[in-house]
């Protein structure tokens, strides 16, 4: 069954962070990867990937409806820890996700174009996280993407007692590099601090808008705004830097992308997500 998830972006003071966790959390647990870490903050490494022309990055910035991101997704150095491939793609108002978790040593080979194999993935047999890496495969291919930016940031989280209904984070010092190569490493070359000291604070939710979280909006006066670490993060520190630098590829950027070929997507493994805006 496919799952349908709200999305909510603020941009807030790390002043207002502090009293809208103190808020939420008597509604809410905090997340298991963050007990027991400084700040109940666990650290978030995405290296995101594009064309040459950074077409995915103009499709953001442009507002198209039907655009998407790539991007591996890990957490830590060591060698044995998988890499996540995500996409990530919006169509109209919904985010549809798919990822597949590879092991570490087999992420230069996808990338170099090879076609993924069921051994790749951390957890052999699974189709639905394979049907996602082949996919993400297609798209490499197909937009001759390769490795463009590194995004880190600190995460804080809690969640629903009950279910995965619900998710609130907290991102901090969201810092973005150019990164060329698929280093996987969790240092940053010369970052760029995407949104200064504001916490980027996120709701997520299934179904209605829950009532704590509305009035949490009305108490601190929140209101929603895009906050792209990736779009964001390019424009900011420049695109130049992320090897964009011609006014042909800006032009052919700016082209829609195809229909999503959505007949290879196991709905049971799909997320889709909506922003109110």
């Amino acid at each position: 069954m496919q799952l349908q998830r709200w999305e909510l972006k603020y941009l807030i003071p790390e002043g207002t962070a502090q009293a809208v966790r103190q808020f939420v959390s008597a509604y809410t647990v905090l997340d298991d990867y963050g007990v027991g870490k400084p700040h109940n903050s666990y650290p978030i490494h995405s290296l995101y990937l594009d064309s040459e022309a950074l077409t995915i990055y103009w499709h953001t910035i442009n507002g198209n409806k039907n655009r998407f991101k790539l991007r591996l997704r890990f957490y830590d150095n060591q060698p044995d820890s998988p890499v996540f491939f995500e996409i990530k793609r919006r169509m109209n108002n919904a985010i549809l996700k798919q990822r597949g978790g590879v092991r570490r040593k087999s992420v230069d080979y996808i990338l170099a174009g090879h076609l993924p194999q069921p051994d790749h993935l951390v957890k052999q047999g699974n189709p639905k996280e394979l049907v996602a890496l082949q996919r993400f495969s297609q798209y490499l291919k197909e937009y001759k993407a390769v490795p463009k930016a590194h995004v880190h940031y600190l995460r804080e989280a809690w969640v629903s007692p009950h279910d995965n209904s619900l998710r609130v984070t907290f991102d901090r010092n969201v810092l973005i590099s150019a990164e060329p190569a698929a280093r996987l490493e969790t240092d940053q070359v010369n970052p760029t601090c995407v949104f200064g000291r504001d916490v980027v604070l996120e709701f997520k939710f299934t179904g209605r808008f829950p009532d704590f979280l509305r009035e949490c909006a009305r108490v601190f006066g929140l209101t929603t705004t895009t906050a792209a670490k990736y779009a964001d993060g390019i424009a900011l520190k420049g695109e130049k830097y992320f090897g964009w630098n011609n006014a042909m590829q800006h032009h052919r950027a700016k082209q829609p992308l195809e229909e999503f070929d959505d007949t290879h997507v196991f709905q049971e493994d799909v997320r889709a997500t909506k922003t109110l805006f």
